[in-house]
């Protein structure tokens, strides 16, 4: 028969286990905001409208609800959130909101915390743009249409953009940041010469190529997986004043390609000669059919080339000037288009301000809003297609796909970049090759008819793989592990390590499904 002095040694042992079990239970429960420090707990936000309005993003597509949405005062507010998670033996994940121009949920976490990035702009600290002779600090939380204004003021400008200027600057640096400069100065990544971060373990980082360059490299295009940008020193140059807009008519592929590419080729050698934007664009014989750019008296004619031939692709590029070169602008067009090959008469022009040109998209956008068609689903698909392959991309899927499924006409825009202007030892994936083109299928749509575009993006992506293209996504969404392995190729090695150095606890950015 056991002793009373076993039993109780027993006993205590029980009592310690069951405390231990109780104690592990606790902490592996759901984290709940009573458990936040008092200063992180007053800047947690439960309500349900402010819940619902982070539960979606511009797509339409997906809807994931938070647990809190965090309104920071200041960035140490961001570091101590970002610290309290990895604390936990249970980490809450954490999203960064700019303006939610995502379309596939990257800016949100199921039960777990948005940071509202607009509002540290609340605070007269952060809320600061500050211009210099040849660079722009600007805050993370800042949109790109605010910092363009604040340089014009000062006769400046940044050299690269969007092609929409009400997203945030945190937010396409996080990505790679595209339009039709880059080609010449590179994706807005590669016009940056310092970031301030704040890392997945919530230490606040100065970077630049050559301080702390780990982490500079891993945020720019690491689509919000190593750190949240809270500032970004941004290159500039001399503003103009004007922009001639060009549009160039062509019925063959070929032809439009290689005329986009002899464009983008000035770069480099002869730079006074070169555009300073050159983007593509298809005109689909299907409805509606926008020509909104064009002369009206010009429209029908342009109408039946496009029911002739079905597609007829269109070269856009701007040449920029000032008052200095305002007497030879109309000669350094004709010199620029002379040799291309275009469809005879086919050549229409606008001159507009410099900020009218950037900032076209927002007219737009509140003819959109205005008909309740900017709230709606939004079922992109964008791609980097191989110089190589760009001809089997036209015939198999703006031809073979898009064409003959005839669901709508929506924006595909497609252009040539030169890959000498992109970092490689940055996040963003391209091609392996010089050149790659930009396609961007930008479509809207009813809920009722999501599930078609979404099928036929499907189709593209099945096309591409099946073809051995060697297409990557831009703004990539991706089902499984192994897809993602595949998508970041030879960078996945190092991505992976960036993610174990910076975010050990998998807690940032978990919209985008690459770690969790």
């Amino acid at each position: 028969m056991a002793s009373n002095s076993t039993l109780s040694k027993a006993l205590i042992i029980l009592l310690c286990l069951n405390s231990i079990i109780h104690t592990i239970q606790a902490q592996s429960k759901p984290w709940s905001p009573l458990d936040a420090p008092k200063e992180l707990l007053q800047l947690l936000i439960r309500d349900p409208l402010t819940l619902s309005l982070a539960s979606t993003d511009y797509g339409h597509i997906i809807h994931q609800k938070s647990f809190a949405i965090f309104e920071p005062s200041s960035i140490h507010d961001i570091s101590k959130l970002i610290k309290f998670s990895n604390s936990l033996l249970i980490p809450f994940t954490i999203a960064a909101r700019g303006q939610g121009h995502s379309v596939n949920g990257q800016s949100m976490t199921n039960d777990g915390v948005v940071v509202n990035m607009t509002e540290l702009n609340n605070n007269i600290n952060n809320n600061r743009i500050v211009v210099f002779d040849d660079y722009v600090d600007v805050g993370g939380q800042q949109i790109w249409i605010d910092v363009l204004h604040a340089c014009l003021e000062k006769g400046l400008t940044p050299l690269s953009w969007t092609d929409y200027l009400y997203l945030s600057v945190g937010g396409t640096l996080s990505n790679a940041g595209i339009s039709g400069q880059t080609f010449r100065f590179g994706p807005q990544i590669s016009n940056v010469h310092e970031l301030d971060v704040v890392t997945g373990k919530g230490e606040l980082v100065t970077c630049s190529t050559k301080n702390n360059s780990e982490i500079f490299y891993a945020v720019l295009g690491g689509l919000g997986q190593f750190g949240i940008i809270t500032r970004a020193r941004i290159a500039l140059g001399p503003a103009p004043k004007r922009v001639k807009w060009i549009r160039l008519l062509y019925t063959n592929f070929s032809t439009f390609s290689e005329d986009q590419e002899q464009l983008i080729s000035f770069n480099g050698i002869n730079e006074t000669n070169a555009p300073n934007y050159v983007e593509g664009m298809l005109l689909l014989n299907q409805q509606p059919l926008d020509l909104s750019f064009y002369p009206e008296i010009d429209r029908s004619r342009i109408t039946s080339l496009v029911t002739e031939h079905n597609i007829i692709y269109v070269i856009e590029l701007v040449k920029y000037y000032d008052d200095n070169s305002q007497d030879h602008i109309d000669q350094e067009i004709e010199t620029l288009v002379q040799g291309l090959n275009f469809v005879p008469t086919f050549i229409f022009e606008k001159d507009v301000l410099y900020e009218e040109f950037l900032n076209r998209v927002h007219s737009d956008e509140l003819a959109l809003r205005a008909q309740g068609l900017w709230d709606v689903p939004h079922p992109w698909l964008n791609m980097f297609v191989p110089k190589s392959r760009i001809s089997d991309f036209d015939e198999g899927v703006f031809k073979g796909i898009i064409l003959k499924q005839n669901i709508t006409a929506g924006l595909a825009i497609v252009y040539p970049v030169n890959k000498t202007k992109w970092d490689d030892n940055m996040s963003a994936v391209t091609p392996n090759e010089e050149i790659f083109y930009v396609v961007s299928l930008l479509r809207t749509t009813k809920f009722d008819k999501l599930e078609e575009f979404q099928i036929q993006n499907q189709q593209i992506i099945q096309f591409c793989k099946d073809a051995g293209i060697g297409m990557k996504q831009y703004l990539p969404q991706k089902e499984t592990h192994e897809e993602w392995v595949e998508h970041f190729g030879q960078k996945w090695e190092v991505f992976e390590k960036r993610k174990a150095r910076f975010d050990p606890n998998k807690i940032l950015s978990p919209g985008q499904g690459i770690f969790n």
